[in-house]
Formats: structure tokens, C-alpha cells, sequence
């Protein structure tokens, strides 16, 4: 019954929605204002699956994924259109600006604070992926060939957007409350997007690790008031058919092959690459006949034609890939790794350690290890490595297990210049890219050809601004 009730709301929301800078041909003066709640349920769910819209490319460049197939463009680090992705996120965004404007004019801080908070993560995605983009002139119709704002100015905006969302949250609301039926990330409940602002907060300072404004003490104080345990994750639970993920895994059931894990991701978990098997490995998928763990080369392609098992791909009943699986935003283990390294940043090796071991702890709990199993994990020497020697690539390593299939982890790649260990530029790669990781999206197709006077000049090597 949740289901279809979400189903309706996003079929009449859809009716009557306008996307803003997308829809340049629309009149403005004739848009119908469309219900808050309805606003809320479509911005709340998209925005989660924009988060899998921008993952499905990234986990190529992270290598969580392969293509069965030789040679794919994705693969190989090859130009792509990402139409769709662009599309989405100004969708859902044009949405989060309209919900906001509805919700000042009825003195609705609730909805005031998710919208500052949705737009953050949002524009947040689109600045690591394309670096300058439109965002002053881009959803008020001031222009429909909005100017490109510079990511590094645009990056305050968003610490300034979960700043505000966080004045909003809390001051006692007189408008319109948030319902549960209408929030699909927290149901309404407003301690929780406040402990979602400040974790956002705290990533998106994180990722200036590389630049002269990062600010430890911000970062820890932000984490201070953020999550406490698994419960506190943004997490999209209800779908119209189910999990995307777990769409990719049924896709690959019937053939359509996709979702098939690289090998890199399955070496370090196997223990081919660090000599320990990860206990999470049998829950994210399942093994060979032989009962090994065997991943796809990156650039290579499959073995066989994919009717008879020789390596492994997403489960259609794994944690992350099965039909009713939670799509996750952030999680309390990623920002116990975000604790972990700037602790060991700010030279506190004891609070760096003791975090990096919450991190791992937290998300094998999450996945259902076994308490053994779990115990038996941070017991071994090459994770159980003692404060003294606890260094960031450790902690990366076990971060890049912890989010697997998220958009962060290309974040966290190019800023330790894809330093994962045994980690290999993929076969048959762009020669363009002379040997080197791609390191953005080059910007739409759509986006050349309705703006290309201020679209920025850009290669698939041009860095965005925190990519030192």
C-alpha cells in the first residue's frame, strides 16, 4: 500500500511540476503551483536515486565495476554523454528551489531546512562530477542560458545552504509541519535531517583536505553533532518497483548483463590483495560454483558468454542489490572514516584509530556480519594495525569497502590520486588520458549545444578545484 500511495504521489506531482531551467520554453506566468507535500515526496526520492544516477557511472572509475563486455566506453574512461544525469539533477533541483520559495512564502522552516539540505547534495554531486555549473541564474528564469558560477565559490554555497538548513531546523515552525508519509529519506522527523546537515557538512569540508581552507577543528565539531549510530543514516527505503540496484541485478539474471564487480573491489576483499577475506564479500554477492571470489579485469570483458558463472556481479539477493534494499545518502561508517582521517590529519593517532575501528565495526553490522565474524575481522594484524601505525591509505582502504557503490568514493580517489592498493589503469584505456585516471565528466551533450557560449573549456583530465 506505501508503494502505491508513493506511485500516486509521484504521478500527480509530475503533472503539475516545473523543472525550471530545463524547461526554458515553458511560461512561468502559467506554471500551476504544485502541493508542498508533493514537492517533498519527489524531491526526497529523487534526490536518493540521483545519488545512484551519479554512482552507476563513478563505480567504473572506482572499479566496484567491470563491463562484461570489452572495450566499453564507461569502462575505458572514454567521453560519455551524461545527459541524464545533468537532466536529474537540475530536475530535482528546480524542484528543491520551488519548494523552498513555497515554503518561505508559508513561514514553513521545516521545509525550508530539507530544501537548503536536498540542494546542498545536489549541486554537491554536480560540482565533484563537472566542476563549474550553473547555479546563480539557473532556476529563477533570470536566463535560459544561465552562467557557469566557479566551483570553488560554489562550494561555500553549499557549506552556507547546511549552515542555513541548520538555523531552520532549529526554530520553531509556524507553517506547514513535515509528514512522514511525504519524506521518503527521514520520515519527517526533523532531529534527523539536522544530524544529516551537519554530516553533509563535514564530507563536503572534508573534501578540501587538499587545499589551505581545511578546517579540522570544523570538521570534528560538525561530526560532534552529527550521526551516533547506523540508525541515523539518509536512506531511501520505498520504491516504485524496487532497489535500482537490485533492478541492475535482475537486468543481469535475465541476461542483460550488468552490475559485474572488478576485480579490484573482489581482490581486496578475497584476500588476494591484503591476505584476509572481508566477511562482507558473501553478502554483497555470490560466490562460483568452486566457491572462489573472482572479478571482471577492467577493460577486458567477461570470460564465457555469461550464461555459466566465471566471475561475480551483483546478487539479487544482496545487501545492496536485493529488490527492498536501502539506497544510502551518507551513512554514520562514512563519517567514522571522515572522523578517522582527520583525527590522523590533526596528528590525534588514538582518536584517528579508535574511529577507524567504529567505521569497519559499524558497517559489518549493518551488512548483518556475524558477531564472530566481525570480532574475528579487527582482530587480524593487517586491519588490526594499532594506532601507532594507522596511516591514511588504511584508512581509505577500508572506507572504499564501507561505501561501496557510493558517488563519494570517486571524491575520495582523485583526492588521494587513486593511490588504492594494486589499483591498475583498466585495459584497452583512453589514450587520450596518456596513462593517467579520468578525473571528471566532461559536460553534456545538451548542455554544448543550448549553452555552449559559457559552457567551460574542459578536458576529462581537467581537475576540479579541490582535486590538488
Amino acid at each position: 500500500m506505501k508503494n502505491k500511495i508513493f506511485l500516486f504521489l509521484i504521478i500527480i506531482f509530475t503533472a503539475i511540476s516545473c523543472d525550471d531551467y530545463l524547461d526554458i520554453n515553458e511560461n512561468p506566468n502559467g506554471a500551476t503551483t504544485p502541493p508542498i507535500k508533493g514537492l517533498l515526496a519527489n524531491v526526497t526520492y529523487n534526490t536518493a536515486i540521483n545519488v545512484y544516477r551519479v554512482a552507476y557511472t563513478s563505480n567504473y572509475y572506482v572499479q566496484y565495476f567491470a563491463s562484461p563486455n570489452a572495450g566499453s566506453t564507461t569502462d575505458i574512461q572514454d567521453r560519455i554523454s551524461t545527459n541524464t544525469i545533468w537532466n536529474n539533477i537540475y530536475g530535482v533541483s528546480s524542484d528543491i528551489y520551488d519548494m523552498e520559495k513555497f515554503a518561505k512564502e508559508s513561514n514553513s522552516v521545516e521545509y525550508v531546512g530539507v530544501a537548503k539540505t536536498l540542494m546542498a547534495i545536489n549541486i554537491g554531486m554536480a560540482i565533484d562530477v563537472y566542476g563549474d555549473i550553473p547555479y546563480s541564474e539557473a532556476f529563477s528564469f533570470e536566463s535560459i542560458v544561465p552562467t557557469y558560477d566557479d566551483d570553488e565559490e560554489l562550494y561555500t554555497t553549499i557549506i552556507t545552504l547546511l549552515d542555513e538548513a541548520i538555523v531552520s531546523f532549529n526554530q520553531t515552525n509556524e507553517g506547514e509541519a513535515l509528514t512522514s508519509s511525504n519524506d521518503f529519506i527521514h520520515g519527517g522527523n526533523i532531529n534527523a535531517w539536522k544530524k544529516t546537515a551537519y554530516a553533509l557538512k563535514a564530507r563536503y569540508m572534508n573534501h578540501l583536505s587538499g587545499t589551505s581552507g581545511y578546517n579540522k577543528a570544523g570538521i570534528i565539531e560538525a561530526l560532534s553533532k552529527s550521526y551516533t549510530s547506523n540508525e541515523d543514516d539518509a536512506e531511501l527505503t520505498t520504491f516504485q518497483q524496487r532497489n535500482p540496484w537490485g533492478q541492475v541485478a535482475v537486468n543481469n539474471a535475465g541476461l542483460n548483463l550488468d552490475g559485474w564487480l572488478s576485480e579490484q573491489v573482489v581482490d581486496a576483499m578475497n584476500g588476494t590483495t591484503f591476505g584476509v577475506f572481508d566477511p562482507r564479500l558473501p553478502l554483497i554477492t555470490n560466490p562460483l560454483p568452486d566457491g572462489t571470489y573472482v572479478g571482471t579485469t577492467n577493460g577486458v570483458g567477461r570470460i564465457g558468454d555469461g550464461t555459466i558463472p566465471f566471475e561475480v556481479y551483483l546478487s539479487t539477493d544482496g545487501y545492496y542489490s536485493s529488490p527492498d534494499s536501502p539506497l544510502f545518502i551518507i551513512t554514520y561508517p562514512e563519517t567514522k572514516f571522515i572522523e578517522a582521517e582527520v583525527q590522523l590529519r590533526d596528528n590525534n593517532p588514538t582518536e584517528a584509530y579508535n574511529a577507524y575501528l567504529e567505521g569497519i565495526k559499524a558497517h559489518m553490522e549493518k551488512l548483518g556480519v556475524a558477531a564472530e565474524d566481525i570480532s574475528s575481522y579487527l582482530s587480524n594484524p593487517i586491519v588490526a594495525v594499532g594506532a601507532g601505525n594507522l596511516d591514511l591509505k588504511t584508512i581509505f582502504k577500508e572506507k572504499y569497502i564501507a561505501l561501496f557503490l557510493s558517488p563519494e568514493t570517486w571524491v575520495d580517489a582523485r583526492r588521494i590520486d587513486y593511490n588504492y592498493e594494486d589499483f591498475t589503469i583498466p585495459a584497452n584505456h583512453n589514450t587520450e588520458l596518456g596513462g593517467q585516471f579520468i578525473r571528471r565528466f566532461d559536460y553534456p551533450d545538451a548542455e554544448y549545444e543550448r549553452n555552449g557560449a559559457n559552457v567551460p573549456t574542459v578536458d576529462l583530465l581537467t581537475r576540479i578545484w579541490w582535486d590538488n
